[in-house]
């Protein structure tokens, strides 16, 4: 049995949750999202899975959304010590980067997630240095990456950011690009500050794909993850078994790279 870390969860108040789990299914061209993203139901399919801990997070729509969320998601790490790790939002239109930085900081969060796609802003954004500044070398950032649809996080927007900001770690969600997972590979391999995840990738490609993916960005740069509630965790880790991985690859992906990263070894 392997330890196993979900390094790609979104959760979200149980009187809303449903309604955004669907928004989210809608926007990928209307994939079917198979959980309804409450913090219950992922930690019910945890325990079906074998998982034993998530890393948590939201995406703010709207600036004024940052604190909220952030709080929600600190509380919810707070009532699952030791299940949990949250990652805070922040939004490149706040009037306060600096103040939601600091806070998200204080209630313990571990680092930030962004989605450029869905927040509508491109990663090479001057509105977003001020972001990447006060997160350099201090917590990972983890982004949604990549989307065929768009021009907002593919690898031309990241590969600026990753080569001015050397001390900021980034998770490239998606083997750093939905939808183009091959092309991106083939360019963002091999940045020293670049991580990514296998999360939203297996519904779509080749097992033989997704382990020359692994291979080409380095077991000990990726991380596994599910998104929650898009997929079902138990159906990703059935997935990731099949994978034709050394054990040593299995062990640096499923929770090694996360420990490191997250600090939870």
């Amino acid at each position: 049995m392997y330890h196993i870390i979900d390094a790609h969860c979104h959760v979200y108040p149980a009187q809303i949750a449903r309604k955004a789990a669907d928004a989210t299914g809608r926007f990928y061209d209307g994939l079917p999202t198979t959980c309804d993203g409450t913090v219950a139901a992922l930690l019910e399919e945890g325990a079906r899975s074998g998982i034993g801990h998530f890393i948590v997070q939201s995406v703010a729509t709207k600036p004024e959304q940052v604190r909220s969320i952030n709080q929600f998601i600190a509380h919810e790490v707070a009532q699952h010590p030791g299940v949990l790790t949250g990652l805070g939002t922040l939004h490149p239109e706040s009037g306060d980067i600096a103040g939601d930085v600091a806070e998200l900081l204080d209630l313990g969060l571990k680092g930030v997630k962004l989605h450029p796609d869905i927040q509508r802003f491109k990663l090479d954004d001057h509105r977003c240095l001020k972001i990447y500044e006060l997160l350099e070398g201090r917590v990972p950032l983890l982004l949604h990456t990549g989307d065929k649809r768009f021009d907002y996080s593919n690898p031309n927007r990241l590969i600026p950011v990753l080569e001015i900001y050397k001390n900021l770690t980034v998770i490239g969600a998606h083997f750093g690009g939905y939808s183009i997972w091959e092309e991106a590979a083939q360019q963002l391999a091999g940045f020293p500050n670049l991580y990514v995840d296998c999360s939203s990738t297996m519904f779509a490609l080749d097992y033989e794909v997704v382990v020359r993916l692994i291979r080409l960005y380095g077991a000990e740069r990726v991380l596994f993850g599910t998104d929650y509630p898009m997929w079902s965790p138990a159906a990703e880790v059935e997935h990731f078994m099949r994978l034709e991985l050394t054990g040593e690859e299995r062990e640096l992906i499923l929770h090694r790279n996360a420990e490191r990263l997250f600090g939870l070894a």
